[in-house]
């Protein structure tokens, strides 16, 4: 398991929260994801087996949250 933390542009409201965790929750091999509103930062712990943290940016950003910084570990 592999935990990554992406750090966003500012979210516009709460809704975003949902809009990302139903969007990954759907993604192959995601375990965990946390959306923090306030400090626009997305946790998740995946299995980098079935997905990897650039896919997981890559959804963020086509969802039109764009990610500013991330770290894996």
């Amino acid at each position: 398991m592999k935990k990554a933390v992406f750090n966003l542009e500012p979210l516009g409201c709460p809704t975003c929260v949902k809009k990302i965790e139903n969007t990954l929750e759907k993604m192959e091999g995601i375990e965990e994801i946390k959306v923090l509103f306030h400090s626009n930062r997305v946790r998740t712990q995946f299995d980098e087996s079935k997905v990897q943290a650039e896919d997981i940016e890559n959804t963020l950003t086509k969802l039109g949250y764009p990610v500013v910084s991330k770290k894996v570990s």
